[in-house]
């Protein structure tokens, strides 16, 4: 049996969970996906947000568990993108009489597009009255598609928050305070870094309005509600929108012959020597999408490739790609690149043209080495990266 869970006096999660999901538009989802969406039994029975097609049944059979899905009068479409609104069809099925809202003019022309359906469009301060309850409507967009919005029940104190504050993290626990406190805040880090970092300033506008509001329990589509831990949730998010760095460094490379991983390591050390903490991320063990949540808050980012047939190797160039498609503010972080080569060092400058190219503070050209590199050299790559450091101070 698929449980529907109470999450507030008659409003029912009933979405679904997709416990074997490893990827999302290119992003590692190791935990799994969920799929929120919510009931409200009032007046007019309201669904917000469906699920992901393929989890259609699985949703459905939490519905009947809760009320005959032919009584569902109202669907909140919050966002438009496919594991939110792909089994809108199949209850439009069963409810053939439910009128569909969404986002206007975005959203209602993403659900024409996608369906061919009849909408009746909604802007920020709209409400819509369901009984007891009187629904209110925030459009978001941009966070992160032009139709996100949030729908507020005052009578519940509840925020319906679409992406917003969400993780891809699947787990049979619907609250925050029933799992591990770090990793959901570390799967929240992940997906704000990997979905919403190009849309810092629109989430600003986001938080800022939703400050507005008694909020008791923070509804998300994906993952865990919050309740227990919304002016910590809240306060991250303040954080990352702002792109507030911490005194951290990430190393990123890739290696051939070891000579670029010798060079990374000894950056490495060079900022662990100066009290800095310091990852060392091999983009052939790390996945792109974890090389960003832990750039993300990190003040100083070392970017290194061999040269590879005239250029930078392909995994490096792919990392740089996926970063540079994220958008994230780098005009207060410091970036380095550095390589080895035998004949050219092309890599490694075109590692620093991306990085140039992405706004980054770059201090030195970038830091070459022909074959491999002697502890002479090695010397002299720690003293450039403390002479960076306290130009920094």
């Amino acid at each position: 049996m698929l449980n529907a869970i109470e999450i507030s006096p008659d409003i029912w999660w009933v979405g679904g969970i997709d416990w074997n999901e490893r990827s999302f538009h290119g992003y590692s989802t190791e935990r799994g996906i969920t799929y929120n969406a919510y009931l409200i039994l009032d007046e007019k029975v309201t669904l917000i947000d469906t699920a992901k097609s393929s989890f259609t049944d699985e949703f459905i059979q939490r519905i009947k568990q809760v009320v005959d899905p032919s009584k569902i009068e109202v669907i909140i479409a919050n966002h438009i993108e496919m594991d939110h609104s792909g089994s809108i069809p199949a209850i439009l099925e069963l409810a053939p009489n439910a009128k569909v809202y969404a986002s206007a003019p975005a959203g209602v022309n993403e659900l024409r597009a996608h369906f061919g359906l009849d909408v009746e469009g909604v802007k920020t301060g709209d409400t819509l009255n369901i009984g007891k309850r009187t629904l209110s409507f925030l459009q978001t967009p941009f966070v992160h598609w032009p139709d996100n919005m949030l729908t507020y029940s005052e009578a519940d104190k509840i925020l319906f928050s679409n992406d917003c504050f969400g993780q891809h993290f699947a787990t049979t626990k619907r609250f925050d305070d029933e799992v591990d406190t770090c990793e959901l805040f570390r799967q929240a880090k992940k997906y704000y870094a990997n979905i919403v970092l190009p849309y810092g300033a629109q989430a600003q506008k986001a938080l800022k309005a939703a400050a507005a509001l008694d909020i008791r329990l923070i509804a998300t589509s994906h993952g865990c509600c919050w309740r227990s831990h919304i002016d910590e949730i809240v306060a991250k998010y303040q954080a990352w929108s702002t792109y507030q760095t911490e005194n951290k460094a990430v190393v990123v490379f890739d290696s051939m012959w070891h000579s670029t991983e010798r060079m990374a390591r000894e950056i490495t050390d060079a900022f662990i020597a100066e009290d800095i903490s310091a990852v060392l991320l091999d983009v052939k063990a790390t996945h792109i999408s974890d090389v960003i949540l832990e750039m993300m808050d990190a003040r100083y980012v070392a970017v290194g490739s061999p040269t590879l047939n005239s250029n930078m190797l392909p995994t490096v160039a792919g990392f740089l790609t996926y970063m540079r498609g994220l958008a994230p503010n780098n005009s207060h972080r410091v970036g380095l690149a550095f390589g080895s080569y035998g004949w050219a060092p092309l890599g490694p400058k075109q590692v620093y043209d991306e990085l140039e190219r992405a706004k980054f503070q770059l201090p030195v050209p970038a830091i070459t080495q022909q074959w491999i590199p002697s502890e002479e050299s090695l010397a002299e790559l720690q003293a450039t990266v403390r002479k960076i450091i306290a130009e920094q101070a």
